[in-house]
């Protein structure tokens, strides 16, 4: 079976051996599209190279694309695990041609490809071409497709056409050739461009797009100067086909998920069963690599589509009888499954994990309670009567599910939703929090910070001008219950304070709260709906609703934090100095004890670029310039030059913050060093940032950099906690300070020296105390097979081992087991000529079945495993002998 991997490879190496740059995929958040809510197709990230905006050192490029089709108008997520292919997440394969070649390259590229490397039968294809497109017609009878295969496409009543594409109302366009494959009589359907199109016979695997044309806004088009070429192909549909299915949930990849669902679940793969372990495994792919790249659940854009994903999974996870949180139980078959290709599943593995399980155990607190609501609610109505949009809203606002999970509970049951009536109490209920408050950060899960608000209003904050303050308590909440009195944990609501809530990458303050009958500690301050939350436990009497009290924040965390902050923007200003202006911030962590910086760059920072950034921060401290601060419309502080954050929503009024002077500076005078839009604290002078010094630059996930950095004291102590390592390595090394370098270098290098003669003498004794072996190859079934037990060495060492072999027999097979003493490792080898009538790897799965392990992969010419003991190694060569006489 041709795996997704092995075809995913396969795509790429044939267009890189005809002259294309295989390019990574571009990260599911578009950085060049503001109108994309998430990558969805390969072109995206090369959408300015199509328009003659950019170019780059390459004019063919290859790619396998992650995608998403979830929210917007792309948006595949109510039809999956109910249809045969719709996916959440899929990868795109595509090759593309930045005006070098045209259709008399891209069809033969293509036909080669899928009837030569794939194999695939001439009379099961049949592709599509637009009605007036005579070349690409003649094209393909060129190549072999019979004309009565050559479908020609027109324009749709309404107009428009499924074989002409066009990059928007004016730009780019062309017509478009569409590969089909025929699943035969079996499935319904006809062929495109028939009454039957939408059955599952006839499934489109491949899209050429002949970007030919340009249209302009009176509908006329003229011939582009540069033809280009963009074609797609849906891995997960494609390798339906090479491996004999119609539903990609059936393919390889998708089906280990559906099994560890199962597995995880301690379910079947039955009738009853098999839809939401479809759904499971999808959603699993979707939300870990929107996490991987930093989009977290929220109530807003992209962290709200995500949270729909989580949560639609987490339900039917929850149909399955699972009682305990399971999503981050999957994440490690995921990153087996895909971590080879896509290694920032593999950096955000404990990231992926953490967040699912919090989320699923949020929601579990109030999934059981919603769902009892909805039987009842049906329950109550009629027989194939609606449920009111009303009733989908309190789901909503009060349980956390979204629209789509209620009408995916209720499609199981033949039931909809009046989406007017939601619509409608949405409406109603923002309407009301407008009169009510101006804030923001509404979480629907948590309804009695609403209720607060609306009874109470919104918290004045103090904060920027002072750390102290005296204010009434509104609330006291333990759990989520409100009470009048508390001497122990609660949370607590004042109706102005100077505790700074966490936004922004900033945390929260933390302090004390003072009343005549108690006192608390504050130990951590976030908002909700324009709500100020002081998370407290009392230490002292007991507070009491209605009393008045003395808010004090921890002044010297608070100066610390303000000094990250601050620091935090002149960062930023010299990275863009330095890497360019494609910078922007993609998140931040402002910390008392450090700082996080999150930021869009594609490669590490070298050594020098990390001076270069210190040094110039440091520079705008020494400065010690005043830091100003001035309240403006969004569009002001975009005519000065202000850097806003990515994706953030601002409203008629933002604050501007601006430090530092430079003479090539923006602002109206044109001298101000860092301008940003932001809303936290902040120091007064750039000189009480201190000191500032930079632990390092590293991925925080695909295209994304974070730098992690110490300000003031402890920036210092870091240093001298530095100076004295290095002074105890000089001392090791019996060397000076200056030299440790230059004698690290040259122990690592003698290190390296001495292992690679450690690991020819193994080889070496290995094949009996040369580069040869007396032994000599046996013949079974017209294949040399040499076959040996090893002493004295390591799995490590049997590839090259393998290799030795592979090039003194010339053609042949070999297993190698190396008894390690408590275990054994097994490697089989395949020479280039034989692959095609045996893999390596069914010679490993073999003999470590016998050696008591299990698995065994690799590529067909090179494979490995392990197994308990080498006590079997009779038996293991025999296996893999049986397989030899198996083969074709």
């Amino acid at each position: 079976m041709t795996s997704l991997s092995d075809i995913r490879s396969t795509f790429l190496g044939f267009f890189e051996r005809n002259g294309h740059r295989v390019v990574d995929s571009s990260p599911l958040v578009p950085r060049n599209d503001p109108t994309l809510m998430f990558t969805n197709s390969g072109m995206v990230q090369f959408k300015n190279l199509f328009t003659g905006v950019e170019t780059r050192d390459y004019v063919r490029a290859t790619t396998a694309q992650k995608c998403v089709r979830a929210g917007g108008k792309h948006n595949d997520l109510d039809n999956v695990g109910y249809t045969a292919r719709h996916l959440t997440f899929f990868e795109m394969l595509g090759n593309f041609s930045f005006g070098d070649y045209f259709k008399r390259e891209a069809i033969p590229f293509a036909w080669e490809l899928i009837t030569k490397d794939f194999a695939l039968p001439v009379e099961k294809l049949s592709v599509t071409v637009y009605h007036t497109d005579d070349e690409a017609a003649d094209i393909w009878k060129s190549v072999g497709m019979p004309e009565s295969r050559i479908i020609r496409i027109g324009d749709k009543p309404g107009g428009g056409s499924d074989n002409f594409w066009q990059m928007g109302p004016t730009g780019p366009c062309g017509p478009s050739s569409e590969i089909f494959y025929d699943h035969g009589p079996e499935f319904w359907g006809g062929p495109p461009g028939s009454p039957e199109e939408d059955g599952d016979r006839f499934i489109e695997i491949w899209n050429l797009v002949f970007m030919q044309n340009e249209q302009f806004e009176d509908g006329s088009m003229r011939v582009l100067d540069a033809q280009s070429i963009d074609t797609g192909m849906g891995l997960e549909r494609f390798a339906g086909v090479l491996q004999g299915t119609n539903n990609v949930f059936e393919t390889d990849l998708l089906k280990a998920l559906v099994e560890a669902s199962a597995h995880a679940t301690n379910t079947d793969l039955g009738e009853g069963h098999i839809t939401h372990h479809r759904v499971i495994a999808d959603h699993l792919r979707s939300t870990s690599f929107l996490i991987a790249e930093g989009v977290l659940p929220s109530n807003e854009g992209r962290g709200y589509v995500l949270r729909r994903i989580m949560r639609r999974a987490m339900r039917h996870a929850h149909l399955l009888g699972a009682k305990d949180p399971v999503m981050h139980r999957l994440v490690p078959e995921l990153v087996r499954q895909m971590g080879d290709h896509y290694p920032e599943l593999v950096r955000g593995k404990a990231v992926i994990e953490e967040t699912l399980r919090a989320e699923e155990t949020r929601f579990r607190q109030t999934l059981d309670r919603g769902l009892r609501l909805l039987d009842e609610e049906l329950s109550a109505l009629p027989e194939g009567t609606d449920l009111p949009g009303e009733t989908a809203f309190r789901l909503y606002d009060t349980f956390g599910f979204p629209l789509d999970l209620t009408q995916d509970a209720l499609r199981e049951r033949g039931r909809g939703v009046n989406t007017e009536g939601f619509t409608s109490a949405m409406a109603e209920q923002k309407a009301k929090a407008r009169a009510a408050w101006t804030g923001s950060g509404e979480v629907a899960d948590q309804g009695h910070w609403f209720d607060i608000a609306d009874r109470d209003g919104i918290t004045e904050f103090l904060g920027y001008e002072t750390e102290t303050a005296e204010g009434q308590i509104l609330a006291l909440v333990t759990g989520n219950d409100a009470v009048d009195e508390a001497d122990g944990p609660v949370q607590i609501v004042v109706n102005q304070t100077p505790f700074y809530a966490e936004a922004g990458g900033q945390v929260g303050d933390t302090g004390w709260v003072t009343t005549e009958t108690g006192r608390a500690e504050i130990t951590d301050t976030k908002k909700v709906a324009g709500v100020f939350i002081h998370y407290a436990t009392v230490t002292e009497g007991t507070l009491k609703r209605g009393q008045g009290a003395r808010l004090e924040v921890d002044h010297a965390r608070r100066a610390a934090i303000r000094a990250n902050h601050s620091a935090t923007h002149l960062l930023h200003e010299a990275l863009r100095e330095r890497l360019g202006d494609h910078v922007a911030q993609r998140g931040s962590l402002n910390a008392p004890d450090r700082l996080r910086f999150d930021f869009s760059h594609g490669a590490a920072l070298s050594l020098e670029d990390i001076a270069e950034v210190e040094a110039e921060v440091n520079q705008f401290i020494r400065q010690n310039t005043p830091v100003e601060t001035r309240i403006m419309t969004p569009d002001d502080a975009r005519a000065i030059g202000a850097q806003a954050l990515f994706g953030e929503k601002y409203g008629d009024e933002v604050r501007v913050v601006s430090m530092g002077r430079a003479p090539t500076g923006k602002g109206p005078g044109g001298e101000t060093w860092s301008i940003e839009l932001c809303g936290g604290t902040h120091v007064v002078r750039t000189g009480d940032i201190g000191a500032f010094v930079m632990l390092g630059d590293s991925a925080s996930s695909a295209g994304v950099r974070r730098i992690e950095a110490l300000t003031g004291q402890a920036a210092l102590a870091y240093l001298a906690g530095q100076d004295r390592k290095l002074a105890e390595a000089a001392l090791a090394l019996k060397t000076s300070a200056a030299d440790v370098p230059a004698r690290v270098r040259a122990l690592v290098e003698e290190r390296r020296r001495l292992e690679n003669e450690v690991a020819q003498l193994r080889r070496e004794l290995a094949m009996g105390g040369g580069a040869r072996t007396e032994e000599k190859p046996r013949e079974i079934n017209g294949i040399a097979f040499r076959a040996q037990v090893l002493s004295g060495v390591t799995g490590k060492d049997l590839p090259s081992l393998i290799d030795e072999m592979k090039a003194q027999m010339g053609s042949g097979a070999v297993l190698l087991i190396a008894d390690t003493g408590d275990k054994a490792a097994v490697a089989a080898g395949v020479t280039s000529d034989l692959v095609g009538r045996v893999s390596a790897v069914d010679l490993a799965k073999a003999a470590v079945a016998e050696l008591g392990g299990k698995g065994g992969g690799g590529r067909p010419d090179l494979a490995q495993g392990g197994g308990a003991s080498a006590a079997n190694s009779d038996a293991a060569i025999r296996a893999a002998e049986t397989v030899l006489k198996g083969a074709a």
